[in-house]
C-alpha cells in the first residue's frame, strides 16, 4: 500500500471519529433549539461545529493527496457544501447557525459515516 493511500486512510479513520463525537454529542438535542437552551448544550454545538470543521479540513487534504479522484466517485454526498462549511467554519465563525448544524446531524450525518466507511473499505 503506497504512503499516499495510507494517509488518506489515516485521514478518513480520523474523519470517522470526529462524525462517531458528533452522533454521540448529537444524541441529546431533539430540536434546533435545544442547542441554545444551557450553557452545557451550546458547548456542545461548538464541539460539534469543530468537528464538522474538521471534518471538512481532512476532505479538503484527501482531494490533494488524491488529485480530486478519490472524492467525485462517491456522488451521494456534497462533497463541496462540507468543505464550505470548513470555510464558513473558520473564516465566519460569528456565524455559525444552529439550524444549519442541527439539519447536518440530524438529515446528513448518517449517509456520510456510511460513505467514509465504504471508502475505507474500498482503499483497503
Amino acid at each position: 500500500m503506497s504512503d499516499q493511500i495510507l494517509m488518506v486512510l489515516s485521514t478518513l479513520e480520523d474523519i470517522d471519529m470526529s462524525i462517531d463525537m458528533i452522533v454521540q454529542r448529537f444524541k441529546a438535542i431533539k430540536t434546533v433549539d435545544d442547542f441554545l437552551v444551557s450553557a452545557e448544550n451550546i458547548e456542545k454545538m461548538d464541539s460539534i461545529a469543530m468537528r464538522l470543521l474538521a471534518i471538512g479540513e481532512g476532505l479538503k487534504n484527501i482531494d490533494k493527496l488524491t488529485d480530486g479522484k478519490l472524492l467525485i466517485q462517491y456522488q451521494s454526498i456534497e462533497w463541496k457544501n462540507i468543505k464550505g462549511l470548513r470555510d464558513v467554519l473558520s473564516h465566519h465563525y460569528f456565524d455559525i447557525n444552529a439550524e444549519i448544524l442541527f439539519d447536518i446531524c440530524f438529515t446528513k450525518l448518517s449517509e456520510l459515516s456510511r460513505v467514509i466507511k465504504q471508502m475505507k473499505e474500498d482503499l483497503r
